[in-house]
C-alpha cells in the first residue's frame, strides 16, 4: 500500500460554525465520512477541506480552529468569503451543477467564476502538499475539484491519486458546451483512477476525453501523451446496518409512534430532497394533485410527507423554486384538502436521523423522481429502513441508483401519468409482491455497503499503480542520454533505424501533410555525415514519397515497411517478387467502409492498402474500424496478408513483408557495435523484436512494446538524434 491517506473533498466531514463569538465543531454522520473514515485514520491521514466558515469569521482564530480539527484528523482549506462565492457558489453551482445536470439553460458561463475555480483549486493543492508525502495516497472528491488531480500530479508525480465524481457526467453533446472542457478534463486525467456511479457515466467521460483530447481507451484504460490511467464504475452504496436496524432503537421508536399518531390510518407517501431543480419536486407535486383528480377515493385516505432540505438559498432559481413548490402545496391543499386532512404535510428543513428514519419506516410508498442523480442515497435508505412488506420504492430512471434498485417501480419522470399510475400501483401492491421485491433489493444493498465501495475503490486505485510501473520505469533519463552518446562515440560500426510518422514528426490529417521540415533533414544529414555510421530511415510510406523527400540525403530507405529497399546512394529494390492479385478482393471492402465513415480514405501503395481515419468522427470512425478488422481479418486468412493497425490507420499487405526482416537485411552486412532503432507503433515490434541484445530499442509513446526505452514524443527522439550529432 503506498503512503499516507489524504482525503480531499469541498467540504470536511466537521462543520465549524460561528455563534456569538464562539466556535462550534459539529461531525457530520453522512455516508461519505463513515464510508472513509477509516481509511485515512489508519494510516495517520488527514481530510481537507472547507470547514463551512469564511476566512473573514475565522480570523484572528485560525491556530484554534486548525488544533481543534487536528484532533479530529481535520486540516482545514480557509476560502475568503468573495472566494466562496464565485468558486463555490458561482462556478461549482451555476456552471456545472448545471450542465452537470443537463439543465443547460440555467448554465452560467463567467470567466471570473472560472478563474476563481482555478484559484481555489490551487488553494486545495497548497493545503495538501502541507501534509503529502512523495508517495501519499490522495482521494479527491466531487466536481468542486476537478483540476486537483492534475495539480498534484505536477507536484507529486509519484503520489496515488483517485478522483470520485458523485453527481452525473454528461453525455458529450452536453459537455462540449463548456468553454472550459480541456482544462477540465486534463484536470482530471492527472489521477490514476477517475470513478463514477454508472457505466453510463463512464461512457460518456471516455467518449469526452477522445472527442476532445483525443486520447483513447481499451477496456476502461486511457493512454495519454506520458502516462497511463484507469475509469471505473464504482456505485456508492450506504451504511445499511444503520438504517436496517434503526427503527430499533428507542427514539426512533418514539418517533415512529408519535407519527402514526397524527397519520392514523391513512397511507403514507413520502418524498424527501433538497429542494433542489433538478429533483422534480414540483412535477412531483402536479403529479400528485393529478393523482388526487383521477382516484378520488383515495382523497383523505393518503397523505403526501414532502420535506424539503434548503438548499443555495441565495441563488434565484433556488427561490423562484421554493415560491412555485409553496404555491403548489397551498393549491392542492386548498382544492383537495377536507377538515382534519391536509392532502401535503410540508416539511422545509433538515430533519434529524431518528425523525428521518421514523418516517422512512412508516412510509408506504417513496416518491423519488429527480430529473437527473448521480446515484440518488435516499432511495437506498429508504428500502435498508423499511420492512420487506410494508413499503415500495417509485423511482426516477434518470437516478444512478436505478441501475441497481431494478425492483423498485421505474418511472420517466417527465412522463405524469406513469407517475400517477406507479403511485396507484405502489399503494395496490400485494404484499408478497413487496417482499420479494424488497428482499432482492435490500440483499443487493448490504452486500455492496458503504465500506465496501470504498474498499474496491482503493483496491482498483492500487491495481492501476502497480500496472503503471511497466510504463514509467523505461523512460528517456538524462544518464541513459549520456550512456547512449558515451557508447555511439566508442562504437567501430554504428547503425540507426528509424522511423517516420509518429517517431520523427507528429501525425498530420492527412499523410502528405507531415512532410519533413529543415531541421529534421539537417540532423539526418549531419548523421549520415559522421564516419562509420548509417541510417536507416524504415517506413510505411511509399518509396516515391520517400525519394522525394530524402532523396538527396545519403540514407538506407526502406518503404512500405520493407517492400522495397533502397542502400545510401543506390537505387530502390525488392526483396523477393509480390504478387499484387489481392488487392482486387480488399480494395472493395476499404473503399465501402470509406464511403460510409465521412473523412476515412485510402491510401494505395505499390504492395499495400491503407485505410485513413484519422480525420473521421473518433466515436464512428472507432466502431467502423473494429468492423472492417473483423472483415478483412475473414477476407484474408487464406491470401498470405496481413492486417496491422496503426496510428489511426488500417494496412493490408503480404504477410512475409516487415521491417524485422528488412532490418536483418541491413544488419547481416556488418557486425554493428552501436545500434539504435526507433519506432511508435507495433509495426515496428517487428523491428524490435530482431534486434540484438545491446541493441537501444525506444518504443515512442505508451503501450505494450518489445522496445527497452520509452520516448514520450517525436520532440524527445529529435533531442537523442541531436546528441549523437554534437
Amino acid at each position: 500500500m503506498a503512503g499516507r491517506m489524504i482525503i480531499v473533498s469541498n467540504r470536511l466531514p466537521v462543520t465549524v460554525t460561528k455563534r456569538e463569538g464562539k466556535f462550534f465543531f459539529n461531525p457530520s454522520a453522512g455516508g461519505l465520512a463513515t464510508g472513509l473514515g477509516s481509511f485515512y485514520r489508519e494510516t495517520g491521514g488527514v481530510w481537507l477541506g472547507w470547514p463551512g466558515i469564511s476566512l473573514e469569521s475565522a480570523r484572528g482564530h485560525e491556530e484554534d480552529i486548525i488544533t481543534k480539527l487536528g484532533e479530529l484528523s481535520c486540516k482545514p482549506v480557509f476560502l475568503s468569503q468573495r472566494l466562496i462565492e464565485k468558486y463555490y457558489y458561482g462556478f461549482s453551482n451555476k456552471t456545472l451543477w448545471p450542465l452537470f445536470h443537463y439543465f443547460l439553460q440555467y448554465a452560467v458561463f463567467d470567466q471570473k467564476f472560472w478563474e476563481s475555480y482555478r484559484r481555489a483549486n490551487r488553494l486545495f493543492c497548497e493545503a495538501v502538499l502541507e501534509v503529502a508525502e512523495p508517495d501519499s495516497t490522495i482521494w479527491v472528491h466531487d466536481y468542486q475539484l476537478l483540476l486537483l488531480p492534475q495539480m498534484l500530479r505536477e507536484k507529486l508525480p509519484q503520489a496515488t491519486i483517485g478522483f470520485f465524481l458523485h453527481i452525473p457526467f454528461p453525455s458529450y453533446e452536453i459537455f462540449r458546451v463548456l468553454p472550459w472542457r480541456e482544462e477540465i478534463l486534463k484536470g482530471l486525467l492527472g489521477a490514476d483512477l477517475i470513478g463514477f456511479h454508472t457505466y453510463d457515466y463512464v461512457r460518456h467521460f471516455i467518449s469526452s476525453v477522445r472527442r476532445i483530447l483525443g486520447f483513447e481507451h481499451s477496456l476502461g484504460i486511457i493512454t495519454t501523451e506520458d502516462r497511463v490511467l484507469r475509469v471505473d464504475a464504482f456505485p456508492m452504496g450506504i451504511d445499511y446496518e444503520k438504517f436496517a436496524y434503526a427503527p430499533e432503537k428507542k427514539e426512533v421508536r418514539q418517533e415512529i409512534k408519535r407519527i402514526k399518531r397524527r397519520t392514523g390510518n391513512r397511507k403514507v407517501i413520502l418524498s424527501v430532497d433538497r429542494l433542489d431543480y433538478t429533483k422534480g419536486i414540483a412535477e412531483r407535486l402536479k403529479a400528485y394533485d393529478q393523482f388526487l383528480e383521477k382516484y378520488p377515493s383515495y382523497k383523505e385516505k393518503v397523505v403526501l410527507i414532502l420535506v424539503a432540505v434548503p438548499s443555495r438559498t441565495r441563488v434565484e432559481h433556488y427561490m423562484l423554486l421554493k415560491k412555485e413548490v409553496d404555491e403548489l402545496i397551498g393549491r392542492i391543499n386548498g382544492r383537495h384538502g377536507a377538515f382534519g386532512w391536509t392532502p401535503v404535510w410540508y416539511l422545509y428543513r433538515s430533519l434529524p436521523f431518528h425523525t428521518l428514519a421514523a418516517l422512512y419506516h412508516i412510509a408506504d410508498v417513496a416518491l423519488v423522481t429527480p430529473f437527473r442523480d448521480g446515484m440518488n442515497l435516499i432511495a437506498k435508505e429508504y428500502v435498508a429502513t423499511i420492512s420487506a412488506d410494508h413499503g415500495m420504492l417509485v423511482l426516477s430512471e434518470m437516478a444512478g441508483a436505478a441501475s441497481e434498485l431494478g425492483e423498485a417501480i421505474i418511472i420517466n419522470p417527465y412522463n405524469f401519468s406513469q407517475m400517477i399510475e406507479a403511485l396507484r400501483e405502489a399503494l395496490e401492491m400485494a404484499p408478497e409482491e413487496k417482499s420479494l421485491r424488497n428482499y432482492l433489493m435490500k440483499n443487493r444493498l448490504r452486500r455492496y455497503n458503504v465500506n465496501r465501495w470504498a474498499h474496491e475503490f482503493m483496491e482498483k486505485l492500487y491495481e492501476i499503480k502497480e500496472a503503471q510501473q511497466a510504463f514509467v520505469a523505461t523512460n528517456i533519463t538524462k544518464e541513459l542520454l549520456k550512456e547512449i552518446k558515451e557508447n555511439f562515440d566508442k562504437a567501430a560500426e554504428r547503425i540507426e533505424f528509424l522511423d517516420y510518422d509518429g517517431t520523427l514528426v507528429n501525425f498530420a490529417g492527412r499523410p502528405e501533410a507531415a512532410r519533413p521540415d529543415e531541421d529534421l533533414l539537417n540532423l539526418l544529414r549531419k548523421l549520415t555525415e559522421i564516419p562509420k555510421n548509417e541510417v536507416v530511415l524504415i517506413s510505411g510510406r511509399d518509396k516515391d514519397t520517400l525519394e522525394a523527400w530524402f532523396g538527396n540525403i545519403p540514407l538506407n530507405l526502406v518503404a512500405e515497411h520493407g517492400v522495397w529497399i533502397k542502400e545510401a546512394r543506390g537505387e530502390w529494390q525488392m526483396i523477393e517478387a509480390i504478387s499484387l492479385d489481392w488487392k482486387e478482393a480488399i480494395r472493395p471492402v476499404m473503399e465501402n467502409f470509406a464511403d460510409i465513415t465521412p473523412g476515412a480514405f485510402i491510401e494505395e501503395k505499390d504492395y499495400a492498402l491503407v485505410w485513413h481515419y484519422r480525420k473521421a468522427d473518433p466515436e464512428l470512425s472507432a466502431q467502423r474500424a473494429r468492423e472492417l478488422k473483423e472483415a478483412l481479418f475473414d477476407i484474408t486468412q487464406n491470401l498470405d496478408l496481413m492486417v496491422l493497425e496503426g496510428n489511426k490507420v488500417i494496412e493490408v499487405k503480404p504477410v512475409n513483408i516487415n521491417k524485422g526482416r528488412a532490418a536483418k537485411y541491413f544488419l547481416e552486412k556488418k557486425n554493428f557495435d552501436f545500434i539504435l532503432a526507433v519506432g511508435d507503433d507495433w509495426t515496428d515490434e517487428d523491428l524490435f523484436e530482431v534486434m540484438p541484445e545491446h541493441a537501444y530499442t525506444i518504443k515512442v509513446g505508451f503501450g505494450v512494446s518489445r522496445a527497452r526505452y520509452r520516448a514520450k514524443n517525436p520532440q524527445e527522439v529529435r533531442k537523442i538524434l541531436k546528441t549523437l550529432v554534437t
